[in-house]
């Protein structure tokens, strides 16, 4: 089935790019937006990427009940053309009402809420697919099961009424006669995806209409009354991983607050947007009113639009690569193809939002591709990336000192900063060479950690001077302090040569006063940027405690994928956080708050 999506994703694209042509040519609506446009094909890929993962609990079950609890056995009949076109119909029949409830149980609509929230529609749109609908998607399904629908056909069927649905996600084509009243065409469906109160939950049909006619569900389009597409909770991020997990944080924010043990159940199961009684005040939600409804477009220079553009593709030819190779893959290989590239997604979508400069979309993804390079053993590739992470992060530094009108306290942060950082792409390269450079690695750390250190209580403007600016927080120093005793302790029988005692003993202590200066400048900060940056210096101690124990007690399965993911999350977190946050713009803050 992979395979299928890969040469059906050029046409796919093709047809999106006419549309966008087409779109040209009638000034006043809004066809196409960029940034839009790239979050929604970017849904579409992270859930086929998943799909590929996930697609044993919806087969795989039905699979087990149609084997095992069929109450009819007739393989050919469903294998000739009436028998197929059966299975389509009963498929769409079942399809409707899991359409239906996954806009009318809360639950369910955490999952399919993906597809709703962009707010143009269009062929891209179409292309806008949830990655969660699998967790319950399979249980309406099993009335086909029970009919003796054998897999294959159960999937193609399926395949089938998805791409049928494709067609009808398009503003420009009116409304179509006789065949309105029968399938699912662009007027219907267009009604589907309005918030408007007379439009919003109708029309759930894949392919026929007819069963929201049956059932009470079909609207007609009104032409006085023009659709306003979206969600009624407004996503307001191009994050394909938030996009997700978006309704099911509201839902799970809810229960926990709900006052009544019945309500913190019934959270799920009632309609979209109900709301238990005696909640918080901060949670209570107002009345929705299409005048709320406001568009989300964070500007975009020209130069950036064409740079994630190109990113964006280089990204889908990793992933139809990943979903034509996908079946000859192990689960574990699979699984870390998966990941990398929905990490390359999630830069993508920070980058669209300027949560992220372009400089730190590449690191990401460098540091995305070097992690998962290594575990795939794939070390041409490693070699590559892992040097270009730290490249494009002190890039990034650099070009915020260039732009920046700061104080002298943060330029000189800045100029530590990336002396840090050159110091740690020398030891990436040194432990990359073949040959016993693990010492010299272990040194060029050494004065990275130092550096950083430096870097923590430089950037402590006077503001801040809270009696000592050295490891404010004595409890996260004993902690600290204790935990590269008991590192070291652990690590100290593998250690035979003496200098490579001394030279582990003082990294330890080292990178242990680091994540204690960290924590001691987030305590007096108390600023999101300082935890965050505290949190990355404790994943530095956790990386190289990964590296040791993997190196000097025991080897750890998958070692690359742990001590290098933990690794990069650290710097990562503490640069983009140092940056963001420069020791000017935080001491005024400090005594602000002051």
């Amino acid at each position: 089935m992979s395979k299928i999506i890969v040469f059906a994703s050029p046409v796919f694209l093709l047809l999106v790019a006419l549309e966008y042509w087409w779109s040209l040519k009638r000034p006043g609506r809004v066809g196409y937006r960029l940034n839009d446009t790239l979050a929604n094909l970017s849904l579409g890929m992270v859930s086929q990427l998943w799909g590929v993962l996930t697609k044993l609990v919806l087969v795989g079950v039905y699979a087990v009940v149609q084997s095992r609890l069929s109450l009819v056995s007739s393989p050919d009949f469903w294998s000739s053309g009436f028998g197929f076109l059966v299975a389509l119909v009963l498929y769409d029949f079942c399809y409707y009402w899991q359409h239906r409830l996954g806009h009318t149980v809360s639950l369910m609509w955490a999952g399919h809420v993906v597809h709703h929230q962009s707010q143009t529609f269009n062929l891209g749109t179409a292309l806008r697919q949830p990655s969660t609908t699998f967790l319950v998607a399979w249980m309406f399904y099993l009335p086909m099961a029970l009919a003796g629908v054998p897999p294959l056909v159960f999937g193609l069927v399926a395949m089938v009424d998805l791409l049928y649905q494709f067609w009808v996600h398009t503003e420009y084509v009116g409304k179509l006669g006789w065949y309105d009243r029968w399938f699912c065409s662009p007027s219907n469906h267009r009604v589907h995806h309005a918030v408007n109160d007379g439009y919003v939950d109708k029309n759930y049909g894949g392919i026929l209409i007819v069963w929201d006619r049956l059932f009470g569900s079909f609207k007609e389009e009104d032409d006085a009354v023009p659709c306003v597409y979206g969600t009624r909770g407004q996503l307001d991020s191009w994050d394909p991983l938030w996009a997700n997990a978006d309704v099911y944080a509201t839902l799970l924010k809810t229960s926990w607050h709900a006052p009544r043990w019945a309500d913190k159940l019934l959270v799920w199961l009632k309609p979209p947007g109900w709301q238990p009684r005696g909640m918080p005040v901060h949670l209570q939600k107002p009345p929705f009113s299409l005048g709320q409804m406001r568009q989300f477009d964070p500007p975009l220079k020209p130069g950036l639009m064409w740079f994630y553009g190109l990113n964006f593709l280089l990204l889908l030819v990793a992933v139809l690569a990943f979903l034509w190779f996908a079946d000859q893959m192990a689960q574990g290989q699979a699984v870390l193809c998966v990941l990398a590239v929905t990490a390359g997604m999630w830069a993508l979508g920070a980058g669209l939002q300027k949560r992220l400069s372009p400089w730190m979309v590449l690191a990401v993804q460098s540091a995305a591709l070097a992690t998962a390079s290594a575990a795939l053993e794939h070390y041409q590739i490693h070699t590559i990336f892992k040097p270009l992470v730290i490249i494009f992060v002190i890039i990034y530094v650099t070009n915020k000192c260039r732009i920046r009108q700061g104080n002298n306290l943060d330029r000189l942060v800045n100029y530590f900063l990336i002396i840090s950082l050159i110091f740690s792409g020398i030891g990436d390269v040194l432990l990359m060479l073949p040959g016993n450079f693990f010492i010299p690695g272990l040194v060029a750390f050494l004065a990275a950690h130092l550096l950083y250190i430096a870097v923590f209580k430089t950037s402590l403007s006077p503001v801040q001077t809270t009696g000592s600016q050295w490891f404010a927080n004595r409890t996260a120093l004993a902690a600290t302090l204790l935990a590269a005793v008991v590192m070291y302790t652990l690590v100290y029988p593998g250690l035979h040569d003496p200098v490579l005692k001394v030279a582990v003993g003082l990294y330890a202590i080292v990178i242990a006063l680091m994540a204690a200066q960290a924590v001691g400048r987030a305590h007096l900060l108390q600023t999101p940027q300082a935890r965050w940056v505290a949190l990355g210096a404790c994943f530095f101690m956790l990386s190289d405690s990964l590296l040791a124990i993997n190196r000097f007690v025991s080897p750890i399965a998958q070692s690359a994928l742990w001590i290098l993911s933990t690794y990069y999350v650290a710097q990562l977190l503490i640069v983009h956080n140092l940056v963001a946050a420069p020791a000017g713009r935080a001491g005024a803050a400090r005594a602000d708050a002051g």
